[in-house]
């Protein structure tokens, strides 16, 4: 491992919001610094939904003129971003518009559509990822002719901004291991899949392994915001990606949890296990840095949280989540249960009365209050985190004794505790930006500064606090379990 004092920038989109973040590397510790934070909000267009991608453009630019002001110079830096969705490019390498939010319920036609050229069993064979009505496979599947035949090529929403930056247009492969295009055990595209979405061989972009370098920072950034020309790194543009890199995991067995908007619980394999069982049990394996596998469940997360929050900001009622997880906390226990991964709590809107909707249709109690919904919901997501271990520990043959959780969602510390007691496992918490960290990481790696991923998780381990949960009340979170289980998700195939 290198010494020196070395500095990259992290481009972090997320679903609610995104962050220009500093990172140094100095003697085998990370610090972190966030230079600019802003929100990532949605656009209606009638009863489509959108991402604004020219604002985010715009707040990337004031945090690039405060990095400039910053008087810094600085080795790389690389943007990431949700999984799922694409941007499409013509061929000036012009953005279509507009770029589509996979909650957009054009997504339900687009299933149909590509389950009429190929059966599911297919589908998942050839790529090895769980069928989600919201990925880039069934979006294709929603597409109008006109935008696919307008379209010479494609990327992940991190690639289109690392593009943007002055880097080649590439698809980084742990996002392009999202689409469900992609053949994870033949490493290349899946032609049966590429002619399901509509797309010729030609519109197919290049794909780079994670910790690419792609190019430098254009020359009117530079100029306009008093940067130095740093290169700009493909490091993993999938978000999940970079923060399972950032996992300060030791030699024991141990699984996952990246926690934010969405929840994505698994373990780090060298080779995807895809097979009947895998396919019945609707996991997905995505790839990683270095080649690895991440087997891996999507689950809802946060975002049962995050929607209620919205929803009775709207009402007049604000509540930020540190009150809101008091409220949670104050609530008697294991009154009512929903099921996360039921496909009515997707979309936005109306998140209270869904959850309602679901305790009313299974005979339950209906929640009465703020802190019973939210209570009801935080249960319910640990209880779901314990089925998804279940899986895991089945479909691998190994015991997991350890469930590592970072990023956002580890600052809940009453869900941390929840989700110890639910799997009856001891939880380790931190990095909070994992996936920055990651992104940052991977960056160095890039470009030789460290030497490898687990020298990477040793600089996690030097640089940033964790806090263990051990389990507690063991037979009452089996008693909910066993209800847990009875309940019905209308997601599962």
């Amino acid at each position: 491992m290198k010494n020196n004092i070395r500095r990259y920038l992290a481009c972090d989109l997320g679903a609610e919001s995104g962050r220009l973040i500093r990172g140094i590397l100095e003697n085998g510790r990370l610090f972190l610094d966030e230079i600019h934070r802003f929100q990532n909000i949605p656009v209606r267009s009638g009863d489509s939904l959108h991402w604004d991608l020219g604002s985010l453009q715009d707040e990337i630019i004031v945090g690039l003129k405060k990095v400039g002001a910053l008087g810094e110079s600085f080795e790389s830096i690389s943007c990431d971003s949700w999984g799922v969705d694409y941007v499409l490019y013509d061929s000036q390498g012009t953005h279509i518009n507009p770029t589509f939010h996979y909650r957009d319920p054009r997504t339900a036609e687009g299933v149909k559509n590509i389950f009429k050229r190929l059966p599911w069993e297919s589908i998942f064979m050839e790529s090895g990822i769980q069928f989600m009505p919201l990925n880039a496979l069934f979006q294709m599947g929603a597409e109008t002719s006109d935008r696919l035949n307008a379209a010479a090529s494609f990327g992940g929403v991190g690639d289109a901004f690392n593009h943007w930056l002055g880097g080649r247009a590439v698809l980084e492969l742990s996002m392009a291991s999202t689409f469900q295009l992609y053949h994870p055990v033949k490493k290349d595209w899946s032609k049966k899949l590429i002619e399901a979405a509509g797309l010729q061989q030609e519109q197919l972009p290049e794909i780079v392994d994670p910790g690419t370098p792609i190019g430098f920072l254009s020359d009117d950034l530079v100029k306009q915001h008093g940067l130095n020309r740093m290169q700009v790194v493909a490091s993993c543009s999938h978000d999940t990606g970079a923060a399972v890199a950032a996992v300060p995991a030791a030699d024991e067995r141990w699984a996952y949890l990246s926690s934010g908007t969405w929840s994505l619980m698994g373990v780090e394999l060298s080779e995807p296990i895809i097979n009947d069982l895998s396919m019945k049990l609707n996991y997905t394996n995505e790839i990683g840095y270095g080649g690895s596998i991440r087997l891996l469940k999507n689950i809802i997360g946060m975002w049962l949280i995050q929607e209620c929050r919205r929803e009775w900001e709207g009402q007049g009622d604000a509540l930020d989540y540190e009150e809101m997880t008091r409220l949670a906390g104050e609530a008697a226990p294991f009154k009512s249960l929903i099921h996360p991964a039921d496909s009515r709590f997707i979309p936005p809107g109306g998140m209270p009365d869904r959850i309602a909707a679901f305790c009313r249709e299974s005979s339950q109690t209906v929640p009465g209050t703020k802190g019973a919904m939210l209570r009801c919901a935080l249960e319910s997501l640990a209880l779901l985190y314990r089925n998804t271990l279940q899986d895991i520990e089945i479909m691998t043959g190994n015991r997991v004794d350890v469930l590592h959780i970072v990023g956002g969602g580890s600052r809940n510390r009453l869900l941390n505790q929840w989700t110890a007691n639910a799997l009856n496992r001891k939880v380790v918490t931190g990095p909070i930006e994992a996936t920055a960290a990651g992104n940052i990481l991977i960056q160095a790696l890039a470009l030789g500064h460290l030497d490898s991923i687990e020298d990477a998780r040793q600089v996690i381990s030097n640089s940033f606090p964790t806090e263990t949960f051990v389990p507690v009340d063991q037979s009452k979170w089996d008693d909910a379990f066993e209800r847990f289980q009875s309940l019905e998700s209308s997601t599962s195939r």
